[in-house]
């Protein structure tokens, strides 16, 4: 649903709140997720609240119920990407909303639809649990929803819902409540992390700190009461309409130890704490004064300080949303004393923070730090107060941070970002004030190093454009390279003497720094440290995965002395990894591979399940090869690491002091010890990536056994084993036939849970029982992994080259977690993964529209592609699937990203989508016309896909079949108020297919389509194949055997008489039982005899001295023998009388022949060959054009279903069979069946569909005018074509002359003049050069030609309407001035206008010229065609158009000089007329061009083109010869001398020239 559509779910929601309002909801929200002692709320409570606020009498608290349910509400879409915990708070809390009966009608209707499909995502997802605790919450109200218990009930795996659940659904959908109310606990992934967070608060078991109320929170879900004590508490959440949610966490834990260690402060009594607290939650601009008056009546002057620490430790530390709240409230409570404690006590805690332990992974304490900063800047330089040197030195800051390394970078640079944000508000501190420009002279200084991460940079360049500065200009000094100054700085970050307790969430680092650094490097540990990474954390593709994790303790003496040495760490870990990883890898496998495959082989022996047999020796080979890695390797490492480094130290530091060696003894051990778990953890996941594959080739019998077991229909099991025991083994661990006992599975999924040297995983790619249920496929590991990291390694570069200024754009954040996705599939290589990336996706396609950054979103869709591509590789998923898979994402996506048509255009471009579905889907869910949305949609998609031809070749009409059929049927029933510009899109739609289509509902072109769609469905049944090839080669040797009588009709009957005879064995067969049987019956023998030809090319490739005679003749043995089956069939399917039956079924196959054709010219590409497809098309029309009653009676139904097919073929969808396809429309039979025998000249619009067919292909091809060598071939073959037409078919040139010259391009003049010099074969044409040819007294010279192209069809409604009013009346005045504009369509060189349409409104207006003079009663000639509507537009064209636009103009005239007509005459006097009265030599110079092109070339020339060029250069009105381009260079005048001979004669030509040269 659309957040839109909310507004009629929820009219009083649809208001728009205040800031105050929404603020407050959000604050709510807050307490939900908070954690002491910040201000907390249990859902209950909020849901007492919610019931108080939506009865109130108070206007504001009903505000405020609306505001919190409509943002709950719209927050929907992004509750998957919320942390598990807080997820299934929103959870219970929006279950809990159904439970209080808190929304009734159709929002109570959205919220129950938002738990179904929840609930019905893959089980074990993260919406799956979301669902869960959600009906968890309100299943005692399932009792008044019975039909929504059917729905739940019925969704697949509502087997696996909690037991209690299940019992409350079935009553439910008889309204009854269970007889015993169970109250199960659910567990998910977010009462776990709950539980664990409320049990973590436990843990430290000391006093509560100041202002810290211990709080009892109930869940619905968890049977126990928790008491709650500080632990992480969570930012803010913002439920801001579309805004991703910001759920952070921000610790404080840093602040409140360090507070905890200092002087104690006068602490208040708690219900004042609790005072305080409450003022500052319901604080906001409008209470301002009040909550000022009421703080200064409760707090004594005593507690202020603490009330400053408060103000600064609890709220400001986290709420950066509040601060300009909180710094009004200083300055409304005007104190000076608390403003200066408030300011002293922001200085404790960021000095807290600036010397704190800066860990990579700390990163609450930066936000903290962050935070501050604002609000530091808030309170002194946007108040015009300064921060002193004494208090916090920025600039030295920044330098010290430079010198002790990047992990002191992250905390400062953002800090001091943040302090100066607020100088832009300050009178005295803006810029170009000397303190703020030196801070940021420094910055800049920063910005030019090189290796400063890229955020940092991104920090530095948001503070510029929001100081209004260029960061080009600022004046970068040499401060970092001023060794001296750098060496003599007063430390603000160095952490105090005394131990600093580390944040909770740190996993303990285990750090030696023993005074005898030799020691430490021998001792062993006897216990193995704790697992610090998962799993999936390393990245084991290259050494390079190990950088990220490197821990550098920047305690460590000699980093702080020598900061350049952390560069070598680095270096020695991957050296060690390096020397160690292979023989610890082989030796690991080796070993565990023997224990692993012995214990797999005997717990799996009677279990028929491979895939099961698989998952478990890979969870257990995984265990045992980590487990020996890590034993393998340790010592080893820790010593070469340690070792390494020395060297690398004492190589960096030549000369070292005794001290320094020691510093440098000591740094090597502790760092040795820090990163040997990482190094460790590398080795390990190395060697059990490997170990899988290798598994799989040890157990490769085993599984073949079973699959092969499986295919012949029996249960494997080994009868050794089984007997063994039977005999041996007592009841309690005998193994039994089937599945594995659930017990012995729970071994090998506690083998996955917990693989050695890794933090346990709990994720969701390893749910309880996952072995116990049988798995759908198992795939070749090795191939997908290999196609996975192929995948990554693409997003990889492609997110290194995003700009970094567009680094935290939403689409390269998509990209990222894209990135993340394909690492979880990777890691987990089962089907759920793969589907969940899939879905991921193409959701994430649909989602992209434009408006972002082009050259993104251009990278954006290319990554989401080769995700998809990479899935549907035949290694990996294949694609079938994947193309199932995609098409149901389409089909079930939401609404509001459904209707994306780049996106569903790029998916079906690149071979992604099921057609047939989707055509069907997208005819269904256009309602018949009531779904506006759908239709313009499915518009869109017609017109991209099968009228604008963009390059989506393989797509033909076909495809979409029921789309186009449901878009007609609209269109036809909607009577004149049909959705806008369906009309014309049916229009065009019909002009290029009609000619060939009827479209009755089952009639020949639907069973052609069918036939096309069919053939690419794969799933036959079983000895299908083989039964079809029996009955194919029987037929063959029938065919071939002397006995086959003539046209084999006697083998027909044999055969026939084999089937009847086999009636019972074909119909046990079942070969002809069904249409459906049938169809795959002949896609099956096209099939085997398209792949027989393949095979006999391929034994020519590979040897070249085979006779190709013989080969070929070899192909046409079966292809022959295949046709004639096909026409037999044919011929006498049915009553002698019906020839519906015999057009059905050659329809159906042809159709077929074409679906496979396409398909295998689309898999094969390149490598396509046309000889077999060719051979069935020209035998199959030569054998049905044979002169027998039975063919006559059906022959024009014959010829439509080849014109279709041709045409379905046509060269843009398939150019791999151009060669073949011209060879067929070119055949004799062909052209004389389609252009002479059929009667009343039915066959010519749909073979003149075919020419306009080749003609678009060859099109940009001669636009380029470079022809390769192919394209040579297909031309002359097409100039021939036209030649055999103009000899034999002079009339069909001449009527649909217009259509093929519109999709001509202009440059193509021969073939042009081919098509415009046919000339009725009646009629005899006078002698272009006869002295004074009287050409207006000829008799045929007014008669007008015959066009059989709808020409007005192209033009847009309104501008026909504009130019017939203009015709008739000349108003709008505006049209001429609009006339340009009208026909210009960009502004790109060579194609800035529409070219079809100048040639219509040049046809149009000159027939209407033509009948507007005939209606006077005078006829065509230079003084009639002046001064009228018509004239004043071609010549406004001639004038206003620039060279181009008047080149295509000129060109859509002379197009219509051609054998005498009333046509001819007139564009040949407009061409004249034009000439006599330009107004410059350039228009002069253009008609001259375009006249002069189309005469040099060869023979044939137009006859109406020669007597308009003769006239031009002969009547000396024209003064043609005294133009200055007719004498511009020698070899000009040269051709238009020879040109004038041509035309008129040696004699006659001289005395024009002189004559007008005399004059």
């Amino acid at each position: 649903m659309k957040p839109s559509d909310l507004s009629q779910v929820w009219p009083e929601a649809n208001q728009h709140f205040s800031k105050e309002i929404d603020d407050e909801a959000n604050s709510y929200f807050q307490r939900i997720y908070n954690h002491p002692p910040h201000p907390t709320m249990s859902v209950d409570e909020v849901l007492e609240m919610l019931q108080r606020f939506k009865d109130s009498n108070i206007k504001r608290e009903r505000e405020v119920f609306n505001c919190m349910l409509r943002n709950l509400f719209e927050e929907y879409r992004f509750f998957p990407q919320y942390p598990d915990k807080e997820l299934h708070i929103t959870a219970c809390l929006f279950g809990g909303i159904i439970e209080k009966g808190l929304v009734t009608y159709m929002a109570l209707g959205l919220a129950l639809r938002y738990v179904l499909e929840a609930l019905r995502k893959p089980f074990t997802s993260k919406m799956y649990y979301f669902g869960i605790a959600a009906l968890d919450r309100f299943k005692n109200r399932l009792k008044d929803y019975p039909q929504y218990c059917q729905h739940l009930a019925s969704i697949s795996h509502f087997i696996q819902f909690p037991h209690h659940l299940q019992e409350y659904i079935e009553y439910g959908q008889q309204s009854r409540d269970p007889p015993v109310k169970m109250q199960g606990s659910i567990t998910t992934p977010g009462s776990i992390a709950l539980a664990q967070a409320q049990a973590q608060a436990q843990a430290p078991a000391k006093t509560p700190l100041a202002g810290q109320v211990s709080t009892i929170v109930t869940t619905a879900t968890t049977t126990t009461t928790v008491a709650k004590t500080a632990i992480t508490p969570v930012g803010r959440v913002s439920f801001k309409k579309d805004v991703p949610p910001s759920i952070n966490t921000t610790n404080i834990d840093t602040l409140l130890v360090a507070t905890d260690q200092t002087e104690r402060i006068v602490e208040p009594p708690e219900n004042v704490q609790e005072k305080i607290a409450f003022i500052f939650n319901n604080l906001s601009q409008s209470n301002m004064t009040q909550k000022v008056e009421e703080l200064k009546e409760t707090v004594k002057e005593e507690f202020m300080p603490w009330v400053s620490q408060y103000l600064v430790m609890k709220r400001v530390s986290i709420e950066p949303n509040f601060h300009s709240l909180y710094s009004n409230f200083l300055d409304t409570l005007k104190n000076p004393e608390f403003n200066k404690m408030v300011l002293n006590e922001t200085y404790r805690n960021i000095k807290v923070l600036l010397t704190s332990d800066k860990a990579a992974a700390n990163f609450s304490d930066r936000s903290l730090l962050k935070n501050l900063g604002h609000w530091l800047g808030m309170i002194t330089l946007a108040k015009n107060k300064p921060i002193l040197h004494t208090d916090l030195d920025v600039k030295s800051l920044l330098l010290e941070a430079y010198v002790k390394g990047q992990q002191e970078l992250l905390y400062v640079v953002p800090f001091v970002a943040k302090v100066l944000e607020s100088s832009v508000r300050s009178v005295v501190f803006r810029p170009p004030n000397p303190w703020t420009m030196a801070i940021m002279n420094v910055l800049a200084e920063l910005h030019q190093e090189h290796d400063l991460k890229l955020n940092l940079k991104f920090e530095i360049e948001v503070l510029c454009k929001n100081l209004a500065l260029d960061i080009n200009e600022l004046k970068p000094g040499n401060l970092l390279k001023d060794k001296d100054r750098l060496k003599n700085l007063d430390e603000q970050l160095s952490a105090p003497k005394k131990d600093v307790k580390q944040p909770e969430e740190l996993p303990p680092i285990s750090t030696t720094t023993s005074t005898t650094p030799a020691t430490s490097t021998t001792c062993t540990a006897t216990v193995p440290p704790q697992p610090q990474y998962s799993y999936h954390d390393i990245n084991v593709y290259s050494l390079g995965g190990l950088a990220p994790h490197i821990t550098l303790n920047p305690t460590i003496p000699l980093f702080q002395t020598h900061p350049q040495l952390k560069q070598c760490v680095r270096q020695a870990i991957e050296r060690a990894v390096q020397e160690l990883v292979h023989p610890v890898v082989d030796r690991s496998i080796k070993i565990a591979m023997t224990t692993c495959e012995q214990i797999v082989r005997k717990d799996f022996a009677l279990d028929s399940e491979e895939s099961r047999m698989r998952v478990a020796a890979h969870h257990m080979m995984r265990n045992l090869t980590a487990g020996m890695a890590m034993i393998t390797c340790r010592e080893p490492l820790l010593m070469s690491i340690a070792t390494n480094l020395k060297n690398s130290f004492a190589t960096a530091l030549r000369a070292a002091s005794p001290q320094q060696r020691e510093m440098m003894e000591q740094a090597a051990a502790q760092l040795a010890q820090d990163n040997c778990e990482l190094a460790c953890c590398f080795i390990q996941k190395t060697a059990v990536e490997k170990a899988g594959p290798e598994m799989d080739k040890r157990l490769a019998t085993e599984f073949e056994l079973r699959k092969h077991a499986r295919q012949e229909g029996r249960r494997y099991c080994d009868p050794v084993v089984l007997t063994y025991q039977a005999e041996r083994m007592p009841e309690q661990i005998r193994l039994k036939v089937g599945g594995v006992d659930p017990k012995q599975l729970a071994v090998y999924e506690e083998f996955a849970r917990n693989v050695p040297g890794f933090l346990p995983t709990n994720d969701s790619t390893q749910p309880t029982g996952i072995l116990a249920q049988p798995m759908k496929q198992a795939w070749a590991t090795d191939d997908v992994a290999q196609i996975y990291d192929k995948c990554m390694t693409e997003l990889e570069q492609h997110l290194q080259s995003i700009p970094h200024t567009l680094a935290m754009n939403p689409q390269t954040q998509a990209l990222r977690s894209l990135l993340e996705a394909v690492v979880v599939a990777r890691n987990s290589r089962d089907a759920i993964a793969a589907l969940g990336l899939l879905q991921k996706a193409v959701e994430g396609l649909l989602d992209a529209t434009s408006g972002a950054d082009a050259d993104l979103l251009l990278r954006y869709r290319e990554c989401h592609l080769l995700v998809l591509k990479a899935l549907q590789d035949g290694r990996a998923y294949g694609s079938p699937w994947c193309n199932k898979q995609i098409t149901r994402c389409l089909i079930e996506c939401r609404d509001e990203y459904k209707y994306n048509v780049e996106a569903v255009e790029l998916l079906i471009r690149n071979h992604l989508v099921n057609m047939q579905q989707y055509d069907l889907h997208l005819a269904q869910s256009m309602e018949n016309g009531l779904n506006y949305m759908a239709v313009a949609f499915a518009m869109q998609l017609v017109k991209i896909l099968l009228v604008d031809e963009r390059t989506v070749a393989h797509i033909t009409e076909a495809d979409l079949f029921h789309t186009i059929e449901t878009l007609m049927r609209i269109n036809a029933h909607s009577r004149g108020n049909a959705p806008e510009g369906l009309p014309q899109l049916m229009e065009v739609v019909r002009s290029n297919y009609e000619a060939m289509i009827d479209r009755a509902h089952g009639g020949p072109n639907f069973m052609m389509h069918s036939g096309i769609s069919q053939a690419s469905e794969y799933d036959d049944p079983p000895g299908l194949r083989e039964k079809a090839e029996y009955l194919l080669r029987e037929w063959v040797n029938l065919y071939h055997s002397a006995a086959a009588g003539r046209d084999s009709t006697k083998a027909f009957s044999a055969f026939v008489g084999q089937v009847e005879l086999g009636e019972r064995e074909m119909h046990q067969q079942g070969i002809l039982k069904t249409d459906d049987l049938i169809t795959r019956f002949f896609r099956l023998c096209t099939e085997m005899c398209v792949e027989i030809s393949y095979r006999a090319q391929a034994e020519q490739q590979h040897n070249p001295a085979a006779n190709p005679t013989m080969i070929r003749a070899k192909c046409y043995h079966n292809l022959d023998a295949f046709v004639r089956l096909i026409a037999l069939l044919v011929k006498h399917s049915g009553e002698a009388t019906n020839t519906v039956t015999k057009i059905n079924l050659l329809n159906k196959v042809l159709g077929i022949v074409v679906g496979v054709l396409l398909q295998d010219h689309d898999v094969r590409q390149s490598e396509f060959q046309q000889l077999p497809y060719h051979r069935i098309f020209i035998m199959l029309l030569l054998e049905l054009n044979a002169p027998e009653h039975v063919l006559e009676t059906i022959n024009f139904q014959t010829l439509t279903a080849f014109c279709n097919t041709f045409h379905i073929l046509r060269p843009t969808k398939a150019p791999g069979f151009v060669y073949a396809w011209l060879e067929l429309i070119s055949h004799r039979i062909f052209i004389a069946r389609m252009l002479a025998h059929t009667p009343q000249q039915k066959g010519w619009p749909m073979y003149a569909q075919l020419l306009i067919d080749l003609f678009k292909y060859l099109a940009p091809f001669l636009r380029n005018v470079e022809l390769a060598k192919p394209m040579q071939i297909l031309y002359k073959g097409t100039l021939r074509v036209l030649l055999v037409l103009l000899h034999d078919f002079p009339e069909f040139l001449c009527d649909y002359h217009y259509g093929f010259c519109d999709v001509i391009p202009p440059n193509c003049i021969q073939l042009r003049n081919l098509i415009l010099s046919a000339f009725p074969r009646n009629m005899r044409l006078p002698d272009p050069f006869t002295p004074n040819l009287k050409v207006d007294m000829l008799s045929e010279i007014n008669i007008a030609p015959r066009i059989l192209t709808n020409f007005t069809g192209v033009m847009p409604p309104q501008f026909k309407k504009d130019l017939d009013s203009y015709l008739k009346t000349r108003s709008p005045v505006t049209f001429l001035s609009d006339l340009r504009s009208n026909l210009q369509v960009s502004n790109e060189p060579g194609n800035r206008y529409n070219i079809q349409l100048i040639n219509a409104l040049v046809l149009y207006v000159g027939t209407q010229a033509i009948a507007h003079i005939h209606n006077k009663g005078s006829t065509p000639s230079m003084s009639t065609i002046t001064h009228s509507a018509h004239m004043d537009i071609f010549q406004n064209l001639a004038v206003d158009l620039d060279t181009e636009g008047r080149y295509l103009f000129l060109n859509a005239i002379a197009n219509q000089l051609r054998y005498p007509n009333s046509h001819t005459h007139y564009f040949s006097c407009t061409m004249l007329y034009l000439f006599a009265e330009a107004n410059t030599e350039a228009i002069q110079e253009q008609i001259t061009r375009v006249l002069l092109e189309r005469l040099i070339v060869n023979r044939p020339h137009p006859w109406g083109l020669l007597i308009t060029f003769i006239e031009l250069i002969k009547n000396p009105a024209f003064k043609f010869w005294n133009h200055e381009f007719v004498h511009c260079a020698p070899e000009i005048e040269k051709l238009f001398q020879s040109v004038a001979q041509c035309c008129m004669g040696q004699k006659q030509a001289q005395q024009v020239m002189e004559g007008t040269g005399a004059s």
